[in-house]
């Protein structure tokens, strides 16, 4: 019913829909843009920068070393932005068009077959969700069983003083 109320209120309200989950079932989670940061990164050869944050779970484990394994409940986010030159200072890079929200969500039982993470991905602006089918988790395995001996996971949790 509020829905609806927003709509009649707000007609541009109601073209603004919850992106579709993913094709294993994961839900792009409420709120996640307000979530702590945990560490940051760049891939070179994909000429990105990224901010990976994390739900309270995850926040807490990183802060208090528990990161080997993560604990179930844990949901890491990888934001990522193609680089762009700072118009004012053209030695800094600077988060250009977005480009991908990838989650990590932790349940050791649920997602066994892929080392107790679930993975999800949403794509562009619009946040359309990545894959075919079910399977792409393989594809991100495929590459984050690198990371078996620190439970999957490439982030380094940056240190604070």
């Amino acid at each position: 019913m509020r829905k609806l109320a927003i709509a009649l209120l707000f007609p541009a309200a109601a073209v603004l829909a919850e992106p579709a989950a993913a094709p294993n079932g994961i839900s792009l989670p409420a709120g996640y843009k307000d979530w702590k940061m945990i560490g940051v990164s760049s891939r070179i050869e994909q000429n990105n920068l990224r901010a990976i944050l994390g739900n309270d779970i995850a926040v807490k484990a990183a802060r208090e070393g528990r990161t080997h394994p993560w604990p179930d409940g844990a949901i890491l986010v990888k934001l990522s932005w193609k680089k762009s030159t700072h118009e004012l200072f053209p030695s800094a890079e600077v988060p250009g068009d977005f480009t991908q929200a990838d989650f990590m969500v932790k349940d050791a039982a649920k997602y066994a077959s892929t080392g107790g993470w679930g993975y999800a991905r949403w794509l562009g602006m619009e946040q359309k969700p990545y894959g075919a089918n079910a399977d792409f988790a393989q594809e991100c395995m495929g590459c984050h069983s690198g990371a078996k001996a620190a439970d999957y996971v490439f982030t380094h949790p940056a240190k604070l003083p």
